[in-house]
């Protein structure tokens, strides 16, 4: 009986929901579980960390990682299985382009200790205590992880050959990657496992979109009672759908809710922040100067719609990034 390939699932910076979308294979998860030995997953078994260092190099057929890389326990966690891996694949939106925790790149370090360590309304820390990466207590050292300037996409940590991603990613394109992975169909390496068309195409209101969109102030989804059915750009609601490469099954869409951008941008964009706001802006009909001011302004919260879950993948990210091993050194 041939051996069976071995995977190894790990989440690294990041919320656990890609893990829990795996447990959401159902009873896919028990053909998985017998096709394979899962060697590493945190969620659901045991684990030392000692036992994936003694393993040979390549030993392990599949790593799937998800979350970002924000201190030395996760980059020293990816590049170990990295080594052991032949087959890497970032899965989820914070392992792909930063995710959601990478919107603390418009803080410093110093910013996000003091508010969570000491200025926070429900924080009480009189002696202004804060986590050292070293601290000597009765003769004892306890060490904690070095806590990085700046949140980090795997592929800037380490060489990822293939991309799920989605917050989380639905269970059907978990299920096709994984066989796609270990039945060795694949891709060209860098490919994102995913469809390539925008979320638009598949949109179920995108029959009900106007011939000619025209916006004169932006709302958010809580603001006004939005048609079910209809386009939420055509009455003012920012809709990242556009800009985001399909594949989600439109799932926040089917219960009223727009696109916030979790898979990402379209493939050969770059840059796709920046344009999606030029387009915006060229859907927008205003004349006198109170009137623009007026548009701009109801735009609350630009940064946290363009960059939601790719800041440290944008342009932008990029620009104000060291390279992981600078930093961890």
């Amino acid at each position: 009986m041939a051996e069976k390939l071995k995977v190894a699932i790990c989440w690294l910076g990041a919320c656990g929901g890609c893990d829990a979308s795996i447990v959401d294979l159902n009873e896919v998860i028990l053909q998985v579980a017998d096709a394979v030995d899962i060697v590493l997953w945190p969620l659901a078994m045991d684990f030392k960390y000692r036992s994936i260092q003694q393993m040979p190099d390549a030993e392990i057929a599949l790593s799937i990682l998800s979350g970002s890389i924000r201190n030395s326990d996760h980059q020293e966690m990816a590049e170990l299985l990295r080594k052991k891996s032949q087959v890497v694949m970032a899965m989820g939106a914070c392992a792909c382009f930063g995710g959601t925790p990478g919107l603390a790149n418009f803080h410093s370090k110093d910013d996000i200790f003091n508010w969570v360590y000491r200025d926070a309304p429900t924080v009480v820390n009189p002696d202004g205590n804060f986590p050292q990466p070293e601290t000597v207590r009765n003769g004892g050292k306890l060490t904690l992880p070095h806590f990085f300037e700046h949140v980090f996409t795997l592929d800037q940590a380490i060489d990822v050959d293939y991309y799920l991603p989605g917050c989380p990613p639905p269970p059907e394109l978990i299920v096709n990657a994984i066989n796609a992975v270990l039945a060795g169909d694949l891709p060209p390496k860098g490919s994102t496992l995913a469809p390539r068309k925008a979320l638009c195409d598949t949109c179920p209101r995108n029959q009900r979109k106007p011939n000619r969109m025209e916006i004169r102030s932006f709302n958010r989804i809580h603001e006004v009672e939005a048609d079910p059915d209809a386009c939420f750009l055509a009455a003012g609601i920012i809709c990242m759908g556009p800009a985001t490469r399909n594949g989600c099954g439109e799932t926040c869409i089917r219960i009223n809710v727009p696109c916030r951008g979790c898979f990402g941008p379209l493939p050969g964009v770059v840059g796709s922040e920046p344009k999606f706001l030029s387009t915006l802006a060229s859907l927008l009909v205003v004349e006198r100067d109170d009137e623009i001011k007026e548009a701009i302004d109801s735009f609350d919260d630009p940064v946290g719609y363009l960059y939601r879950f790719t800041q440290p993948s944008s342009i932008l990210g990029r620009r104000s990034a060291k390279k992981v091993t600078e930093e961890g050194s």
